[in-house]
């Protein structure tokens, strides 16, 4: 008789998102095991009150070193900036942005970019999704309770971002065909999506 292969456990891996801004910039932390995603943390780096565009960047840069020294994550994704912004806006997302990656640069943390309409059609499948519907699947696919949800939408942009990579990255795995596309999930996970479309 053949002799079975033991059944290794899936990799464990803690995948930090970020959705780049000066004025209001938000991360998620997903622990991801197998296809299984669960939220650790997710929050806002609020820089209203902070006057200059430096000050602003390097609070960024300490903020994010401290979620990563805090939640020891073993990849970054990051939400590009949209094209659809005007000059300045541009160049301000593109320094934060670039700050972030400079953060997880100096812990040798590997970096995945996504653009936001590849993020909404991961999430919705609907890349013109609005950042209210995206933060609504988020808070159901994740289960995260009411209380936890933050009135900031770029965290749960954040979050989103580290669950696009977990899609992404379920996909190029070998064997790893369950949640590569919006398709595929809705087939593994048909009660869930079901009860969203409802109402």
């Amino acid at each position: 008789m053949p002799t079975l292969r033991p059944r290794t456990a899936p990799r464990e891996r803690i995948i930090l998102g970020i959705d780049p801004g000066t004025t209001i910039l938000g991360y998620g932390v997903l622990k991801c095991v197998g296809q299984k995603a669960e939220m650790q943390a997710l929050g806002v780096i609020d820089l209203r009150r902070v006057g200059d565009v430096y000050l602003k960047l390097g609070r960024i840069h300490e903020r994010i070193l401290s979620v990563i020294d805090g939640f020891l994550p073993d990849e970054m994704a990051i939400e590009a900036p949209f094209f659809g912004k005007n000059v300045q806006s541009m160049l301000k997302l593109g320094r934060a942005q670039g700050v972030a990656i400079a953060a997880a640069i100096s812990r040798d943390i590997p970096i995945h970019e996504y653009a936001p309409l590849k993020i909404k059609q991961a999430i919705t499948g609907n890349g013109a999704a609005s950042k209210e519907q995206v933060a609504a699947f988020m808070q159901r696919m994740l289960h995260i309770p009411d209380e936890t949800m933050l009135p900031y939408l770029d965290a749960t942009d954040a979050l989103a971002v580290a669950y696009c990579h977990h899609l992404q990255t379920q996909r190029q795995l070998p064997g790893g065909g369950g949640n590569n596309s919006w398709k595929d999930f809705v087939r593994h996970n048909a009660s869930r999506v079901s009860q969203r479309r409802k109402g």
